[in-house]
């Protein structure tokens, strides 16, 4: 019989440190190109990973470099990311930049939080 070991989650609560917004976009007005900032759909606390160094090979093949992953507590209803919502990570190190959602996954091993993997939006 093997003995029992608790393995504690991946993700807590305490590590959703990082402030992120998730906002609709809009085409501009006039002859102009170009998107704006529609309405803010969601705010929430997340853990915000970046490319791991074991996968930095596979992602400058592919170029996604920049993408990130982020952990969300499940809103159970009250939103639902997809792909046509961007994120914004309100911290200093990324506020010139806005990500697009590339895909949602529920965590399988703690049913509380939502993946998202999200790509520089350009």
């Amino acid at each position: 019989m093997q003995p029992f070991s608790y393995k504690p989650p991946r993700v807590g609560t305490g590590e959703l440190r990082t402030p992120v917004i998730f906002y609709e976009y809009a085409p501009n007005d006039g002859p102009e190109p170009g998107e704006t900032e529609k309405q803010v759909l969601y705010n929430a606390w997340a853990k915000v990973d970046s490319v791991w160094l074991k996968d930095l090979e596979t992602a400058k093949a592919n170029g996604t470099l920049s993408d990130l992953t982020i952990t969300i507590r499940d809103p159970q209803g009250d939103y639902r990311p997809t792909n046509k919502h961007y994120i914004s990570v309100e911290v200093p190190e990324y506020w010139d930049k806005r990500y697009n959602v590339k895909s949602v996954q529920p965590d399988l091993q703690n049913r509380d939080f939502l993946t998202i993997v999200a790509e520089v939006s350009t």
